[in-house]
């Protein structure tokens, strides 16, 4: 009967494209790996493997084989890393996605913190808007806020996201507060456009009753710090999530509005590629990043 390290042997042929490359790395000679893997398709009855002078392919056969072996090694790698965690602490290198919003505020400190608690780690993260192909990319999590489309990925709920609006106090001396959420179509509301819809149309509620405001202004932009700036300018009336503007609002800079009505809320999610055991670093960070989002919950 095969041992697992003919498995392993043939997963590393299929990630290197090569007997000679995989030989070297196992630390054997290519004719000793070619016998390993001619043994290995013996005892399964089928061919894995296309060798030609030029290059290697894997079979239909070989391709279902490959799926499996690299999610066993998968497993046998993070069991290890587990193991060793006690006395040498994680290893190795996580790559992240956010939104850069998350990036400048919170999310990086918390981050940074998590390699300094576990020094042989490190974390490499994107600072990005738009949502990339994580496993196209080679990212290993996203953080991302809204409504998950990809059933390919797992989205695991960090916090809720309260948006407000708010303006400078220098625009409410020239154009007066507004009373209701209608009032707000009378004043020049700068509409933020990184968003799949509602970016002119405002979403409040009071008790049971839902409001839609149809909003317009001169100016509008993707990037919420660059609404930021225009309100702070004292330009006009922004719409946005609270924790990219609470330092102003503490300050005193900014002002809510209509602080009796509720704004929008979305999900901020961890989000990650379907396996069916997850990396234990990957999951540390996810549980790091959620208690100090937690920790400084009235950011939100």
């Amino acid at each position: 009967m095969s041992n697992a390290s003919e498995l392993a042997l043939f997963s590393l042929i299929v990630e290197t494209q090569s007997f000679n490359k995989a030989a070297k790395l196992a630390g054997i000679s290519p004719a000793a790996l070619s016998k390993k893997i001619s043994k290995l398709e013996k005892f399964l009855g089928i061919q894995l493997l296309y060798r030609t002078t030029r290059r290697l392919s894997l079979t239909e056969a070989g391709e279902v084989l490959y799926s499996h072996t690299k999610e066993i090694n998968n497993q046998v790698n993070d069991a290890l890393s587990a193991v060793s965690s006690f006395s040498e602490g994680l290893s190795g290198t996580i790559k992240m996605t956010v939104p850069t919003i998350s990036g400048e505020l919170i999310l990086a400190q918390a981050v940074a913190e998590f390699c300094q608690l576990h020094p042989k780690l490190s974390v490499q993260m994107r600072l990005e808007n738009e949502f990339v192909d994580l496993v196209k990319e080679g990212q290993d999590l996203a953080i991302r806020t809204g409504v998950l489309v990809d059933s390919s990925l797992i989205a695991k709920l960090l916090l809720t996201s309260n948006w407000i609006v708010c303006c400078a106090p220098s625009y409410i001396e020239k154009n007066g507060t507004p009373q209701t959420p209608q009032e707000l179509s009378r004043h020049n509301c700068m509409a933020y456009t990184y968003q799949d819809k509602g970016a002119d149309d405002w979403y409040f509620s009071q008790a049971d009753e839902e409001y839609y405001v149809k909003i317009s202004g001169n100016f509008s932009s993707n990037n919420s710090q660059a609404l930021r700036k225009a309100a702070l300018a004292g330009y006009g009336i922004v719409y946005v999530p609270r924790c990219s503007v609470y330092d102003d609002l503490q300050q005193g800079d900014l002002v809510q509005l209509l602080p009796e009505f509720n704004g929008r809320q979305l999900g901020i999610y961890a989000v990650y590629p379907y396996t069916k055991h997850q990396s234990q670093k990957v999951r540390l960070l996810i549980e790091h990043i959620k208690n100090s989002y937690q920790q400084q919950v009235e950011y939100f």
